[in-house]
């Protein structure tokens, strides 16, 4: 599966096949939580919430990519990631774009 963030793929003619997309929603343990606090006196990066971020991107992903594969794409174009925050120490990541199938 290719997967990228034009809306085009240099060298193939596409067929869309419609929108896909892929979310998660993740928490980090309590214990975590009070030493990211911690963090936050002191300043610096918060490696556990990045940890749990490029996580749920990757989680967003591979299911967009299974949803897109059910279509039969062969590929992805014009991806995109959202975040929100749904309580504190909990986000939602969404990936979604277009699959296409080449010509």
């Amino acid at each position: 599966m290719i997967l990228v963030n034009t809306d085009y793929i240099t060298g193939k003619e596409l067929v869309m096949l419609g929108l896909v997309k892929g979310s998660t929603i993740q928490s980090k343990n309590i214990g975590r939580d009070i030493t990211q606090a911690f963090k936050t006196l002191v300043g610096g990066e918060l490696t556990a919430y990045n940890e749990m971020m490029n996580n749920a991107r990757a989680l967003a992903t591979k299911r967009m990519s299974e949803e897109a594969a059910a279509l039969g794409a062969d590929a992805i174009v014009n991806i995109r990631y959202a975040s929100a925050a749904v309580m504190s120490g909990a986000a939602e990541v969404m990936a979604y774009g277009t699959a296409v199938k080449f010509k």
